[in-house]
């Protein structure tokens, strides 16, 4: 039977004990639904503009970090899972309406995000780490996550110059949502 991308999305949360900067790194580029989220940060940023281009991602960035090492402490839970496809949705939606959202709603829902999203990462850790190690990864996680929201600001950026680059970016923020609806439906079946 085919691995379907929903399932990628679970080999991302299994990480081996000697995990580091490198696997801390991959670990949003393996599921489908961090890097789908953080993409869409970079989308939001850039629809918001001004300073938002960086903040919003910043705050993610941040508290992404806070919510990976409260991962790691707390355990597993469940209910991350649903956060993580909420933020698909809700970032999505935010994109689709366009309507000059307030950035610091975007910074509160976003860094809101952004803990879930870490809290996930960190939880992916099934062993005791070094202080070191757990570092490296927390850092590694932080830097990709980072270079995602980038590359999804500079889509933005360059969609916005185009005649129809709002449309475009709200057509994209309706797909963004739909898809997050989609992880949603698998996760409530499984």
């Amino acid at each position: 039977m085919p691995i379907s991308l929903f399932d990628i999305t679970l080999l991302a949360h299994v990480l081996p004990g000697n995990a580091g900067v490198i696997e801390g790194f991959l670990h949003p580029l393996l599921g489908p639904t961090h890097l789908l989220a953080m993409i869409a940060v970079g989308l939001l940023s850039a629809q918001i503009g001004g300073r938002a281009i960086w903040t919003v991602p910043l705050a993610f960035v941040l508290l992404m970090g806070v919510g990976g090492f409260a991962g790691v402490a707390g355990g597993s839970t469940p209910i991350i899972e649903y956060g993580v496809a909420i933020s698909v949705i809700v970032i999505g939606l935010a994109m689709a309406l366009d309507n000059n959202i307030p950035e610091g709603l975007a910074l509160v829902a976003v860094g809101l995000f952004g803990i879930v999203h870490g809290y996930a990462h960190g939880e992916a850790l099934d062993v005791e780490l070094t202080d070191v190690t757990l570092v490296a990864y927390v850092v590694g996680f932080m830097i990709s996550t980072a270079g995602l929201h980038v590359i999804g600001a500079l889509i933005g950026f360059i969609a916005l110059r185009q005649e129809r680059g709002t449309t475009i970016l709200r057509v994209s923020g309706i797909i963004i949502g739909l898809i997050g609806v989609y992880f949603l439906v698998r996760l409530l079946t499984i």
